[in-house]
């Protein structure tokens, strides 16, 4: 999965450090982020990169995190890509780039980001956020007000009855492939409820015996990803949220596809139960 990124070392430790020409940086527009041009590759700049045409990039640079010894920041520089060699493409590489690092540097970078964005002001009183220079939280000097990034808890469920697996397809969205049952938990809810709860108002089944399988952070959503397996409980006829979901059916062990992504907890989960590598 793309948290997984061993024999590389991901440290989130805050630092409150100034960055160094030699220190890499993430620049976003939209939902686009910069890279070097030609490459198929995630390729981030580093400050050096930019000396000549924007000498002062890292004075005001937010650190963000490191990968092994090598810091990452974040800039709001904007006309970054005029200079010849760099070139903004979609957030969606995230989800294709082959060393998972890469991917988890941009996503983590691009969560990061949309959070600083979101929280320029503060909630309470509108008056404009600042920097804590002990810990990664912005808080409102005026009010007392204090924020942290933000982290939903959501549930991946993988319903299964003896051999047969419950996939399904999310309505609306650009992604085409199977999926398994997933949502938010709600206010005063476990995990395990949540995992009723989303299965029965979904696909209108009930479950039992629900296994722990594992967590992922996501960053494309701002959640944490708690992954389940679920048996059925009762009667196998599927009645589809159609607001949410396009599909919904029953699949054999033997006839599901091979997961070629090995991004996600959900693709991770489907290949499991295929190859029988889970004990359920």
């Amino acid at each position: 999965m793309m948290h997984e990124i061993e024999p590389r070392t991901f440290n989130n430790t805050y630092m409150n450090k100034k960055a160094k020409p030699g220190d890499q940086f993430l620049s976003f527009h939209g939902d686009n982020v910069l890279v070097r041009e030609g490459i198929d590759k995630l390729w981030y700049p580093s400050f050096s990169d930019f000396t000549q045409e924007y000498p002062h990039l890292k004075d005001k640079a937010q650190y963000l995190f490191a990968v092994d010894n090598v810091s990452y920041y974040l800039t709001d520089e904007q006309g970054l890509d005029s200079v010849e060699g760099w070139a903004y493409v979609s957030t969606k590489r995230f989800r294709t780039e082959l060393r998972h690092w890469r991917s988890l540097v941009g996503a983590v970078g691009w969560q990061l980001n949309r959070w600083y964005n979101n929280h320029r002001f503060c909630s309470r009183c509108g008056k404009e956020t600042l920097h804590s220079e002990k810990e990664r939280m912005l808080y409102c000097d005026p009010c007392g007000f204090q924020t942290y990034p933000t982290i939903s808890p959501c549930v991946i469920v993988a319903v299964h009855d003896h051999d047969r697996l419950l996939l399904t397809k999310y309505k609306g969205r650009p992604h085409h492939r199977y999926a398994l049952i997933a949502g938010f938990s709600e206010i005063g809810e476990s995990l395990e409820q949540t995992v009723c709860r989303e299965v029965q108002e979904e696909v209108g089944l009930k479950v039992k015996s629900l296994y722990y399988y594992k967590s992922q952070p996501w960053p494309f959503t701002d959640t944490i990803l708690a992954g389940f397996y679920a048996e059925l409980d009762g009667e196998d006829t599927i009645t589809l949220q159609e607001d949410e979901l396009s599909l919904g059916v029953w699949v054999n062990r033997k006839d599901i596809p091979p997961e070629v992504e090995k991004i996600s907890l959900t693709s991770e989960m489907i290949e499991a139960f295929r190859i029988s590598a889970v004990k359920l």
